[in-house]
């Protein structure tokens, strides 16, 4: 079955100056479609810079990265967003959201970027903000959000292209925990129940049980004695209840 995420051999170097700092080495993954998968490990370990190769926002130095098949590292700049657009959505931990729009057309920016008409992407946009719990915010401006909020609008945002695959750097960290098991939900049935490919970078214990998989990385590279454990495994007779998450 062909991966709708497939890395291998990946590397990352940021130059700075005349040396650079190796972020990532010889990093192999795959990522099924119908799959959670938490990448986790310690700050600097990586994971962001995984994530944002995987989602095309930031280039390799070598390796190959397919997304649905088709090779994205070596491809030029200006046709990354295209790929993005078709098949990516990216929950940002800084949530980036346009200050300047509502929260409705915050999530209405993606769909006119979709070609969606605007009567569309209005209605589509209230039905999102609904599932997120900000039915009532559509008008509201990010500046009067809390900061759970504005990540709830930048996951309906996420969400609204239909996309096969989400990338969440994360997703839960700004919120209680009520809001963060109503996201993980969320993520959960658009993995099990519409076989999006999700994959999360955390810190964020209380979501461990809701991967199907749980990936560990450490000093830029995936650390193999974590390499598809089920996550009842690493964090054994610990149920949900000392989760949070019930």
């Amino acid at each position: 079955m062909q991966s709708a995420i497939a890395v291998r051999n990946l590397n990352k170097t940021y130059e700075e100056g005349t040396t650079g700092t190796l972020a990532l080495r010889g990093v192999d993954l795959d990522v099924h479609a119908g799959e959670m998968l938490l990448l986790m490990g310690p700050s600097g370990s990586g994971k962001t810079t995984l994530l944002s190769i995987m989602g095309c926002i930031l280039t390799a130095t070598s390796g190959s990265v397919r997304i649905g098949g088709r090779e994205v590292v070596g491809l030029r700049e200006r046709e990354l967003p295209a790929i993005r657009l078709e098949n990516i959505g990216f929950v940002f931990q800084g949530f980036n959201l346009f200050p300047t729009l509502t929260a409705g057309e915050n999530v209405e920016l993606m769909l006119d970027l979709k070609g969606i008409s605007a009567a569309k992407a209005k209605g589509r946009a209230h039905e999102l903000l609904e599932q997120v719990g900000l039915g009532n915010k559509y008008d509201s401006f990010p500046a009067d959000l809390s900061g759970g909020q504005k990540q709830r609008v930048a996951i309906a945002r996420a969400l609204a292209g239909d996309p096969q695959i989400i990338l969440a750097d994360e997703p839960t960290a700004a919120l209680d925990s009520h809001t963060g098991r109503t996201v993980m939900e969320m993520m959960t049935e658009l993995a099990h129940q519409r076989g999006r490919a999700v994959v999360i970078v955390t810190h964020d214990s209380r979501v461990l049980n809701f991967a199907d998989r749980i990936v560990k990385i450490e000093d830029g590279a995936i650390a193999p004695s974590l390499e598809d454990v089920p996550p009842a495994l690493l964090v054994p007779n610990l149920p949900q209840a000392r989760l949070g998450l019930v």
